[in-house]
Order: C-alpha cells, then structure tokens, then sequence
C-alpha cells in the first residue's frame, strides 16, 4: 500500500466514519454491530484502493459497502427474516434527493452522539465511545490522549456498548421532555474532551491539541445538526475563545503562563472572531440563559479586553454570580472568588474562598490551592502563599504544572524570608489576628496567647530573635498549671503563628498534654425535629437510618439499591443484617426514585475523569459517585450545628437519656 492511499483512507474514515455507524445503527439497531460492519468496509477499502485507486467520492463508497454488508447481515438473520427483508427491500429501492438523503444522514449523526453519550454509561466510557464513533479515534489514539492504556480504553468501549444493548437504548432523539437533560449530557462529553486537551490532567504536557481540536470539531457538528439549541452554541463559542489563547497558555521553557500574564498579540483572532459568531447564534436561538452561554459570555468579556488591567471584572464577577445560582457546584463558586479578588481586592475574594477551602468535594482539587496561593500572594502573605503552592503542586499529576508550581512556591518563601527579617513580634502578631478568614471566636482565643507573648517578650522584639526555648519560658510561668485543654489550646495557637509567619516550630518545646475524652451528648429531641424537616431527602433518609438501624454512617453509605428489602425493611451490609423503622421506610422509595442497582446514597455531581472512582462507587443510571463518608459529616455538621453522626445513634439517644 502506497503512503499516499493510506493517509487517504485514514482522512476519509476520520471525516466519514461518523456518518457511516449513524447510518448503518439505524438500519441494524445495535451500534457495536454498526461499527463492526463499518469497520469491514473500511478493511475492503484498504485492500482495493491501492489496486484500482481512490474513488471520486471516497465516502460514497465506503457508505455503499458498508451499506451492502449491512443488508448481507439482515438477509443471514433467519430469526426475522421477513422483516428484514423488508427493511432491506425498502433501503434498495428508496428514491430520495441528494437533499433528503443528507437531512436523514445528519439525523442519525445526530442520534448517535445522543446514544454516545447516554446517561446509563459512565463518564469515562461516554467519552472513550464518542471520541471511537463521532471522532473516528483507534483505541490507542483515544488512550494517549487520556494516558490510559489501549487495553483500558478497549474494555471501556466494549463496556459500553454491551451497556447500550443490555438496556435496548433505543437509536432515536429523546422526547421533548427529556431533551435537554439528554443534551446536557452531550455537551458535557464534548466539553470534558476538550478541557483534556486544553488543560492535562496529567503527564508531561500541559496541553494535547489534537484532543481540544477534536472535541471543537465535534461541538461544531452539533452545532451544525442542532442549530436552534443555543447552549450548543454557547459552547462551540465558549471552546472558540478558550482555544484562541493556546499558542500564549506556554512560555519558551514549556511553563504554563497565566491568563493576565499572557501576551495577547499572540491570541488567535480568526478563532476568537469565529467564538463571537457562535455566540450571536446562541443569542439569535433565543430561550433563557444556560450555564454554557454564561461561559462563554465571560470568555468574551475576556477575549474583548485590550489588555488584562482593562478586563472588566465587575462584569465577569456578576456574570459568576448569575453561573453559581443556576449551577451551585464549588468550582463555579472557586471561579467567582477569583473574579471578585480581581474586581474588589484579594481580601474579598479569600472572604469568598474561606467555605470552600472546608469542603469535602474539593480536598484533592489542586486549582483551589492555586487560587488560595494567589490571593494570599496579592495580600502579602507569601509564607502561606507558598504553603498553598506546595500543596498544589503535591495535588496536580501534570509534571510542567507540578514544576511550576514548585517555582512559585519558592519564590513566595523567599520574598516571606525577606518580609520575616526585619519584622518584629508586634507587628507580627497584629498581622496574624488581622488575617481575614480567622472567624471572630478564633481571634479571641489566639488573641489571649499571641498578646501575652508580646506582653512578655516586648512588641519591638525582632521576631528572628524569638525562639522555642523563650515561648516555654512563657508558658511555664503564665499558664504552668492550668488544665490540659487550655494548656493545647494555647500550645495550638503558637503552632498556628509559627505557620503563618514561616518562623520554625515555636512549639518545639510545648509538649502535648493528655485530656480525659468524654463522649458527645446524643442530637436533642427539638434539633432531631428539625433535622426531619431538613428538604433534601437524601440527608433525611440516611440520618433517618442511622438513627432508627444503630448502624455506623460508613455501613450505611457502603449500602447498595439491589441490596435493599424495602417492604421488610431491611438490607444487607456484608455479614450484618440492617433493619429500619417507618421514618426511613417512607422515604427511601422517593430515595431510589426507579434505580434498581448501584449505591444507595449519591453524591450530587458527576465525578471528573481525574478522579474517578470503581465501578461499584458509581451509579449506572445517573452517572453519580457514592456520597463520601467526608461530605456526608460537613453536610449533618451544617444542619446540626456541630454534631457528628455518631450522635445519631439510638444507643448514644439511650446513653444521654440515662
């Protein structure tokens, strides 16, 4: 085979392959076959294109071939004969227009980037068929592109599409009332192949364009299949903009450049021109206002700004507003503390920050360290800021990141070493009880120790000059003989300083004293009324169970939908049998809400592809991840007030009322 006719095949099968399984799944209704049938047809073209060369129309061709085999297929079907041989009469004989033939062809393009991206797989999965057949991907291209091994990629096509035809997912467009929830998901394959792409989440590289470019092309296609939808547009214009800036995102060593650092002469604006077109058509398509169009009405607020000092934040500071009610998720609210420290002051934003540096859902997200080492840098707290670089880079698997990373930190501890020298203790601890995400019980109490340290030692001591061996000095005689507790307490306050104002371990000397732990009183009768009146069902139904079964909350959260005996009122955990009481059972059927497998209790978004968790962690119907014992405990701490779940036992109820 000559080089020329196999880059030719490969090029026509990249452009043609989409349509060609969307045809063919149509005709045999199973998208596995579809494929293999078009792949045959591909092998067939490999062999007879170097003999007699390339046809006029390449993609014709290998639509008839495949086509024919199709039609052998239904023939050799004895099972339903009759039909098929009515459906392929039917296709032989049809007498369309050119027009009419491509409308058809371009509807089951499109229902099969909606079958693609069916809720019932998994993220990973969704993604790995879409890239295999819309983008006509090998399984190796797609497992370089994620770094995932071909094998990997292999099983999780072959997953999928054994999934699609277990659960006889019809080939047809969702109903009204499903279609936007089935085209969010569209759109969110498409997008999380682009940010693959755009921004790595792992390995060497920062950035893999032939994945951004792909899933631009892809969002382009929907774009052209479904031009009345005007998040599709948002997005292809919001993937436009973004990828404008990839050839300023690097330095000359290969080094990420922030966005206000970049140079924007360097800015596609043939790319940017053609996001401002798509979003015109996102307007012109009319409707209320979807969280892509918001994206990309914030992309153009940057993409309009002559330079980044003229970036107008307010603006993109409400436009983050407006994105963070219609999708309340962390990263949106990381994202609007970003845009008000640029619009009001890094105190504002760290003001904004302070609840999501506490959750749960965001301890391994490296980007919020990023943004915490930013703020506290413009704040002029750089010993922090390089401790929030550090636990960056520790976070992120992207090696030019992680070095990065690791460079700013070291440049925020030298400029802390320089801040550090001259600075005395007073001034000191004066800027550490001004710090702006110390609540006010927190200042009172470091406040007690920090003031009695400077009493003792003087104000107008150079901090370089205080040591471990001066602080015991201090304790021993101020707070020698008080309880343990307060002695901790106090001890906790100098290790927090120290921290703060890189000056060693001025607690080196303060052992930790022993404290007698006594357990927590159970919940009281009024707040476990008002726990019952809580409105999620999900938060209602598990504390329900643990109160009324006794069992732990990590028993109850490792429960599975296909384990339950809802009339019985019981379940299964291992070799412990977990039984309830009519609380529970009355909500736990609005819980499952028709899911018959997978875990009981969901987290409230999909997982990103960086951190997805096993099969049995994940829900086959919504996608969702098993809700983490972590969130599970902020969420009653919230409610509660302060209370554990442990508190939710019966036994402890038992204990507090004797």
């Amino acid at each position: 085979m000559t080089a020329g006719v196999h880059a030719a095949v490969n090029a026509v099968w990249r452009q043609e392959s989409a349509r060609i399984i969307a045809g063919l799944t149509r005709m045999v209704h199973d998208v596995g076959l579809a494929e293999e049938l078009a792949q045959d047809a591909l092998v067939t073209a490999l062999e007879r294109w170097p003999e007699r060369g390339v046809p006029d129309n390449p993609g014709a061709w290998l639509m008839t071939a495949a086509k024919r085999r199709a039609l052998d297929h239904l023939r050799r079907d004895q099972r339903q004969y009759r039909t098929h041989a009515q459906l392929a009469h039917a296709l032989e004989q049809e007498d369309q227009t050119s027009a009419a033939r491509q409308a058809a062809l371009d509807d089951d393009v499109l229902r099969l980037m909606f079958i693609s991206s069916h809720p019932v797989l998994p993220t990973e999965e969704r993604a790995a068929l879409t890239l295999r057949l819309l983008g006509g991907l090998t399984a190796q291209e797609i497992g370089r592109a994620f770094l995932v091994p071909e094998r990997g990629v292999a099983q999780r096509i072959a997953t999928a599409k054994r999934t699609l035809a277990e659960r006889r997912i019809p080939f047809e467009l969702p109903p009204g009332d499903e279609l936007a929830g089935r085209l969010a998901s569209v759109l969110e394959v498409i997008y999380l192949i682009f940010n693959e792409g755009y921004s790595a989440t792992a390995g060497d590289d920062l950035m893999r364009p032939a994945l951004a470019l792909e899933a631009l092309r892809l969002g382009r296609l929907l774009a052209g299949l479904a031009p009345g939808e005007a998040e599709v547009h948002g997005l292809v214009a919001l993937m436009e903009i973004q990828q404008s800036r990839s050839a300023a995102r690097t330095g000359s060593s290969g080094e990420p450049v922030q966005l206000h650092e970049q140079d924007r002469s360097r800015w596609d604006r043939e790319l940017i021109d053609r996001g401002f077109a798509s979003m015109l058509r996102a307007r012109e398509a009319g409707g209320p206002l979807g969280p892509y169009v918001l994206q990309a009405a914030i992309a153009v607020s940057h993409a309009q700004a002559p330079s980044a000092q003229e970036t107008d934040w307010a603006q993109i500071a409400v436009l983050y507003a407006v994105l963070a009610r219609l999708v309340p998720s962390p990263v949106v609210q990381l994202n609007r503390a970003v845009a008000v420290g640029m619009a009001e002051g890094p105190r504002a934003g760290l003001a904004l920050l302070g609840e999501l540096l506490s959750d749960p859902a965001l301890k391994d997200y490296h980007p919020l360290s990023v943004v915490h080492g930013d703020l506290l840098a413009r704040f002029g707290r750089h010993a922090e800021a390089g401790a929030a670089f550090e636990r960056a880079a520790a976070l992120t698997r992207n090696a030019a990141e992680r070095a990065f990373l690791l460079r700013r930190a070291a440049t925020q501890h030298t400029r802390s070493s320089q801040a550090t020298a001259e600075l005395t203790l007073g001034q000191a601890v004066d800027a550490f009880l001004a710090r702006d995400d110390l609540d006010a019980g927190t200042i009172r109490s470091y406040g007690q120790t920090l003031r009695r340290l400077r009493l003792d030692l003087g104000a107008g001591t150079r901090l370089a000059e205080v040591d471990a061996a001066r602080v015991a000095r201090v304790f021993a005689v101020a707070w020698g003989s008080v309880a343990p507790r307060t002695w901790n307490r106090h001890r906790a306050a100098v290790r927090s300083f120290s921290a703060w104002a890189a000056a060693g371990d001025l607690a080196a000397e303060l052992g930790r004293r022993h404290e007698s732990r006594r357990r927590r009183p159970a919940v009281d009768a009024v707040r476990l009324e008002a726990l019952w009146r809580h409105p999620s069902v999900r938060e209602r139904a598990l504390w329900r169970l643990l109160y009324e079964s006794g069992a732990s909350a990590r028993t109850a959260l490792a429960l599975n939908v296909e384990d339950l005996d809802l009339p019985a009122m019981r379940t299964r955990s291992g070799p412990v049998t977990i039984t309830w009481e009519y609380g529970t059972a009355a909500l736990l059927p609005e819980l499952v809400a028709g899911r018959t497998r997978g875990p009981l209790f969901l987290a409230d978004r999909r997982p990103a592809p960086a951190r997805m968790p096993g099969r049995q962690d994940l829900c086959p119907h919504t996608g969702r991840r098993r809700l983490s014992y972590e969130r599970a405990e902020y969420l009653f701490k919230q409610a509660s007030g302060g209370y554990t779940l442990h508190q939710l036992s019966p036994a402890q109820d038992a204990r507090a009322a004797g």
